[in-house]
Order: C-alpha cells, then structure tokens, then sequence
C-alpha cells in the first residue's frame, strides 16, 4: 500500500538527499558540462524532480535514481541546445551585438550588385572552406544547417550516436569560423 506522504516528511526526504548526495552528484553534472552555471541549473532540476516524484512513488535506491535524472537531464541539454548556425560562423564569445551588419548584407532583399557579389562570395567561401572538412563533419554540417533534420533523426538514419554528431558538427562550425573570419571582417566593415 502507498500512502501520500506528508509535507514535513516530503520535505525531510529531500532534505536528506541533498545532504547525502549534493556535492558528489553537482561534480559529477560539471564533468559533463562546459560551465558550473549549467551544471547548477541542472542540479536544480535534478532536485525539483526529486521532490517532486517522492510525494507520489516511493524511491528505492535515491543514489542511482539521483544519477540517472542527473545523467537525463545533461543529455536533454545537449539535445535541445542550438547547436552553432550560420550566425555562429561569424560570432564568437567576444563580438558584440554591433556585430550584425553582415547579416544587413547577406539577407538584404535590394539585388545591388554589391550585395549580389557579397552574398556570392560568401557562399562560394562557405563551400570552399565545407570542402576542407572530412566527410562525416562536413555532412552533419550540411543535414543541420542547410536541410534543418535534427540531431535525433540524423542518428535514427545513420546509426551514430546524438553526442558524435554533436561533436562532429562542433569541428565543422569552429574550422568554418577560422576559416571565414577574414571574410566577415571584410563584410562587417563594408
């Protein structure tokens, strides 16, 4: 028989599990993510789920239930994060939002010849700098930015897991940034 637990009992069991496991599980969540804020924000929903899954069905083993949701969670992340896009090509951690006008260029709907030659260049560079890139890179690149198919359903087709895609389109993206960084300074001070 299940019974409802009370408020104060609720709130003991999560109280314990926060004690008990809250530094090893926050370390074990920032080996597996870039920065602490996210493997904070992570923790935090790890906690929210535990409360609010110990009212309605007891838990077995908190310890190995805790890292599961926790290892879930780091993986629903991944998932859902954008991944790099055309914008990323061009904007790094240190550009600021003045940092548009290529965009003002490239998807301007006056036809000037020198918008016209811009955006040429621009792809003619693109596809240049996509066919420095090894294949599995280059086609992960290509199905996600180009064909918009997700992560999952390029792993579903291929058979490769969602995190080497993931990482794969991580190379194309940082070799294409490098690679048009000069066209984009050119474009930006046009």
């Amino acid at each position: 028989m299940i019974t409802a637990l009370m408020p104060d009992e609720k709130n003991s069991r999560t109280l314990q599990a926060i004690k008990a496991y809250g530094k090893n599980l926050l370390s074990f969540i920032r080996r597996r993510v870039k920065t602490d804020a996210d493997a904070e924000d992570i923790l935090q929903d790890v906690w929210y789920q535990l409360s609010a899954v110990v009212n309605s069905e007891p838990i077995e083993q908190t310890g190995a239930w805790l890292y599961k949701v926790a290892t879930n969670k780091i993986t629903d992340k991944y998932r859902k994060k954008t991944e790099a896009s055309l914008d990323d090509l061009f904007l790094d951690d240190n550009d600021d939002d003045e940092s548009d006008n290529y965009r003002a260029i490239l998807l301007a709907e006056a036809n000037t010849p020198e918008t016209e030659y811009l955006r040429n260049l621009f792809w003619e560079q693109l596809y240049i700098a996509l066919d420095e890139l090894p294949e599995e890179q280059k086609q992960v690149w290509l199905w996600q930015e180009m064909e918009d198919i997700t992560f999952q359903e390029i792993a579903e087709s291929t058979g490769v897991p969602v995190q080497t895609l993931v990482s794969r389109k991580r190379y194309a993206v940082l070799h294409l940034r490098q690679r048009l960084r000069q066209l984009y300074l050119e474009i930006t001070q046009y």
